[in-house]
């Protein structure tokens, strides 16, 4: 028989470089070419293309399955274009007064990358902006019957009333815009910023200044371009574009491809949930209440640009009659606890994956670990410590198979050299020794393919952890979301990676014994590009497997030697 444990092991290494390669694809901006996104129902069909800047205004819908014209954009108004900037404690937003969108959003609590230029560390991160190289705004407005005019996100508002900054003893601020009187009707818009809160919210106000009924429908959008964030390498890449959540089919993420394709797969009426835009460490998403029937949408608007919103009907306003719908506008990180106390299921911005059931315990585990020694480097350290002790009886039995294997490799390489030209009995020779000595093939391996899911978890919470975004452990690691400036935590990787193959027994074909050397050293080149805190935990691992092995070989009298193959 062959070696079973190496085999599965060459499996286990095989579909890791398939996932790497189907990240690259997603990373480059292709489909997927093993993983590919399910194809099902067509995105919801466009409405008039606006301007690159602006986005488009999305397609009323007055029966479920139909598809009337799309809106005609409000004429411009009288009123002169201005912008406001106001600030809470934990955010600072400029609204543009076309259409009274929010055009710029500082996340004050966060700083800005600090990889190319030491005089950006004291200016907050800009999430939501406008400028020539990226577009990312939020955007709201009206749409009625086809053919009509309404106050949508490209018509020119009032600046009405604005706080621009949250004093002491205030506990929130409010910025309130109007539009004119377009096609019967004017729309107010009033944010209200609270201390300490990343969720907005928006009121919008529907007045009938016609003389006839009118039934408007309210749209509420995300604009952004499909561009990824500074913080992806070629090696590693998270999600980035919209995602839709309902109570029905939980969190659905939709992928730029699939919109311009219009193959994207979610649920398109709920009267649930919410609909997001979803970055590296920060989102943003439009909230409306629980039994609030609405539509969800997702579609291209220019060369890369990309709309997702919903649509909500405001009902029937008769003459002079004012209806008002509360919604909600989050625009942050995406740290756990806040995003749970904004809504249900907005921490799935968070995306860990199809491991999320094991990665939430590991995240709470950590951050309680961080509330006592207030270093994430430390706590990264000593989280990996506790999973090891954990998993202390199950690494002992396959290192102790191991040292068996390693204790019988010189009569397993003396018999292959003797019986090379009999591989049948060479087989069953091999076989017979395994018997006498009491060794399992496998017993090296099944021990450490149960505990992979519980690190690859662990991998998704530092790679998904906005806490590590500049957080410093020691010396010159200022930041556990970037790469070691010096490279020498990937050096260090690397020597534990060396060290820990070579302490382990080499396959009896020569080949495959240099293969197993080969490739973990390849392995360990992606590390260079990886944030610190990812290296930091896995040289963390190592170096707790190496102490551990190094130990139980030694209790079982197998002495502590390299095994190094012949490259000649």
């Amino acid at each position: 028989m062959t070696d079973i444990r190496r085999s599965i092991l060459w499996v286990i290494f095989g579909f890791s470089m398939v996932l790497l390669w189907d990240k690259w694809q997603v990373h480059n901006g292709k489909v997927a070419t093993f993983f590919p996104q399910s194809v099902s129902q067509k995105a919801a069909a466009p409405g008039e293309t606006g301007k690159p800047a602006n986005g488009e205004v999305p397609t009323a819908s007055a029966v479920p399955g139909t598809q009337p014209a799309a809106a005609v954009a409000a004429p411009a108004q009288a009123i002169p274009h201005e912008t406001v900037e106001v600030s809470s404690d934990v955010l600072r937003l400029t609204f543009d007064s076309e259409g009274g969108s929010l055009v710029r959003a500082d996340i004050l609590p966060h700083k800005a990358a600090t990889l190319s230029s030491k005089n950006q560390e004291d200016k907050p991160l800009t999430l939501l902006t406008q400028t020539p190289d990226h577009t990312y705004v939020a955007q709201s407005g009206l749409i009625g019957a086809p053919g009509s005019q309404l106050p949508t996100h490209k018509t020119a508002m009032k600046l009405v009333s604005a706080d621009k900054a949250l004093t002491d003893g205030k506990d929130e601020l409010t910025v309130r815009f109007e539009s004119a009187d377009v096609g019967g009707a004017k729309l107010v818009k009033t944010y209200t910023l609270r201390r300490g809160g990343y969720d907005i919210g928006v009121k919008h106000d529907v007045v009938n200044t016609g003389t006839a009924p009118i039934t408007p429908q309210l749209y509420m959008q995300l604009v952004r371009d499909g561009s990824t964030t500074a913080s992806e390498t070629p090696f590693y890449s998270t999600f980035t574009g919209p995602a839709v959540y309902t109570n029905e089919k939980k969190y659905q993420k939709i992928e730029f491809p699939d919109i311009e394709k219009k193959k994207a797969d979610f649920v398109k009426t709920s009267s649930d949930g919410y609909v997001a835009m979803v970055q590296h460490y920060f989102a943003s998403a439009w909230l409306l209440g629980d039994g609030i029937e609405r539509e969800h949408y997702a579609r291209k608007v220019d060369n890369n640009l990309y709309a997702a919103g919903m649509m909500t009907t405001v009902g029937t306003l008769a003459p002079g009659e004012t209806k008002g719908v509360q919604a909600r506008l989050f625009v942050g990180p995406q740290a756990e606890k806040v995003l749970e106390a904004v809504a249900p299921g907005l921490e799935l911005v968070k995306d860990y994956g199809w491991l999320t059931m094991l990665a939430k315990p590991l995240y709470w585990l950590l951050e309680k670990i961080h509330s006592f020694v207030s270093n994430w480097g430390w706590s990264i350290v000593l989280l990996v410590v506790l999973i090891k002790a954990a998993f202390y009886w199950l690494n002992a039995m396959a290192y102790r198979s191991m040292a068996k294997m390693k204790a019988i490799n010189p009569r397993i390489m003396e018999m292959r050299e003797r019986m090379k030209d009999n591989p049948q009995q060479m087989q069953q020779e091999m076989m017979r020794i395994y018997r006498e000595e009491k060794v399992n093939p496998m017993g090296g391996c099944l021990p450490i393919m149960i505990q992979i899911p519980v690190f690859i978890a662990l991998y998704w919470v530092l790679l998904s952890s906005v806490e590590m975004r500049n957080a410093p452990w020691a010396m010159w690691i200022t930041d556990m979301s970037s790469p070691d400036p010096y490279f020498v935590l990937p050096l260090v990787m690397t020597l534990t990676t060396v060290i820990q193959t070579a302490l382990n027994p080499l396959p009896p074909d020569p080949m495959q014994a240099k293969m197993m050397w080969i490739m973990p050293l390849v392995f360990s080149v992606m590390f260079f590009f990886f944030p610190s805190g990812l290296v930091l935990y896995w040289i963390t691992n190592n170096v707790l497997t190496i102490a551990q092995q190094a130990f139980i070989n030694n209790r079982m009298g197998v002495p502590v030697k390299f095994s190094i193959p012949s490259f000649k």
